[in-house]
C-alpha cells in the first residue's frame, strides 16, 4: 500500500518525481479494486489526504470516479448476463380459455338477432320497483308480482313501493329504460343475469340469465311476432323445426303466448331410437319462450317520448339462456353451469 515519502528535496525534479510516484501507486490501487466495500476505503483514503497540492487532488479525484464507473459498468455487465434471454427458445404457450357454455349460448342466439337488425341493450341489475314491476304494468297488489320471488335489498321499507331497490327479476326493466331514452321505431335485444328467490335444485337457480327482446314500429301486428320468431328458431335449431303458439298470460303483453318448437333432439317423434326423449316429454315439442303484443298500459309510461299507444304498437318476447343452454348440450342440472368446475366445463372446449 503506497505511504507518501518525506520529502527533504523540494526541488522542481524531486516534486514532479513524487507526484508521478503517486499517480503511479494510485493507478495501480485503482485497478486492483473488485468491490464496494474495498472501493469505499480506496476512495476515503485517497480522497482525505490533506498532503496532496490542488493539481494532484483533481487528478485523485479523476482516478477514483473513473474506478467507480469501472464498477458499475461491471455490475451492469454481469446484471444483463444475468437477465439475458435466449430468444432461440420456444415461447411458454398459455392454454387459452374458451367460453361458457351459457354465454356461449346468449351469444348465439344474440347474433341471430343482431343479423335481423337489432340492438343489443343492458341495464343495471339492481333496480327500482317501479321500472321492474309498476311501469311494467304490474300494479302494486298484482297477484303476478306473487309468482316472481322477489329479492329485495335491506332497509327499503321505509321507502315508497315504487322507489324500493331489489335484483331484478327479469331483463324488462331495461325495456322501458330504453324506451325513455330512445324514439321509436326501436328494435332492440336484452341479454343478462336476473335474479329471484329460487331454492337451487336440478332445474331452478337464485340467478340465472334471460334474454330478451323488443320492437316497437307502426302497424306491428302479432304476425310479425310469430316469423320473427320461427325465423329466430330456425337459424338456433335447423331450418327443420317448426313453431307453434298458444294462449298465455303476462302482466306486460297482450295477447301473450307461448312459443313451442318442435323437438330438435328427437326431430319431433318423441322417441330416441326405443326410448322416450325426456326433453319433449315424449311430446315431440318443447316450450321455448314467452312472447306477446306490448300491452298499451306499458306505453302509456312511455308516451311522452313518442310511444302513444294509438299511433305505435310492437311486440316483446323473452326466452331463458340457461334453460336453452341444457337442452342444447345435453345437460341434466342447471347447478353445474354455476359450480365452476374445470372437468365439466372443458368439455365444451
Amino acid at each position: 500500500m503506497y505511504t507518501v515519502p518525506k520529502l527533504t528535496n523540494f526541488s522542481s525534479a524531486a516534486l514532479d518525481a513524487a507526484a508521478r510516484d503517486l499517480l503511479s501507486a494510485l493507478e495501480a490501487e485503482a485497478a486492483a479494486i473488485r468491490g464496494d466495500s474495498e472501493y469505499k476505503v480506496f476512495r476515503d483514503r485517497w480522497l482525505a489526504r490533506k498532503d496532496g497540492v490542488n493539481e494532484l487532488k483533481t487528478k485523485i479525484t479523476v482516478v477514483v470516479e473513473a474506478t467507480l464507473e469501472r464498477l458499475q459498468g461491471g455490475a451492469s455487465a454481469d446484471r444483463l448476463l444475468a437477465e439475458r434471454v435466449d430468444i432461440t427458445l420456444p415461447g411458454i404457450r398459455r392454454p387459452l380459455g374458451t367460453e361458457h357454455p351459457v354465454i356461449r349460448t346468449m351469444n348465439e342466439i344474440v347474433g341471430v338477432f343482431r343479423n335481423l337488425g337489432y340492438s343489443v341493450s343492458e341495464g343495471p341489475e339492481i333496480e327500482t320497483d317501479y321500472s321492474n314491476f309498476e311501469s311494467l304494468n304490474f300494479p302494486p297488489h298484482h297477484p303476478a308480482r306473487d309468482m316472481q320471488d322477489t329479492l329485495f335489498l335491506a332497509g327499503q321499507d321505509e321507502k315508497a313501493l315504487r322507489d324500493r331497490l331489489l335484483l331484478r327479476t327479469h331483463t324488462s326493466p331495461v325495456q322501458i329504460r330504453t324506451m325513455e331514452k330512445l324514439k321509436p321505431p326501436l328494435r332492440i335485444v336484452i341479454p343478462g343475469k336476473v335474479y329471484r328467490n329460487d331454492p337451487p335444485d336440478a332445474s331452478h337457480s337464485p340467478v340465472f340469465h334471460q334474454i330478451e327482446g323488443l320492437a316497437v314500429d307502426n302497424n306491428i301486428r302479432f304476425g310479425d311476432l310469430k316469423g320473427t320468431l320461427d325465423h329466430a328458431m330456425k337459424a338456433l335449431f335447423g331450418s327443420k323445426v317448426k313453431t307453434q303458439f298458444r294462449p298465455s298470460f303476462f302482466p306486460f303483453t297482450e295477447p301473450s303466448a307461448e312459443m313451442m318448437v318442435s323437438c330438435f333432439i328427437c326431430g319431433g317423434s318423441g322417441k330416441r331410437g326405443r326410448e322416450p326423449c325426456r326433453p319433449c316429454k315424449t311430446t315431440g315439442w318443447i316450450e321455448i319462450l314467452g312472447c306477446g303484443m306490448v300491452d298499451p298500459n306499458v306505453f302509456e309510461f312511455v308516451k311522452d317520448n313518442g310511444y302513444d299507444p294509438a299511433k305505435v304498437s310492437g311486440f316483446a318476447f323473452g326466452m331463458g339462456a340457461d334453460r336453452i343452454a341444457i337442452l342444447k348440450y345435453g345437460v341434466d342440472d342447471i347447478q353445474l353451469f354455476f359450480q365452476g368446475d374445470v372437468r365439466f366445463l372443458q368439455q365444451f372446449g
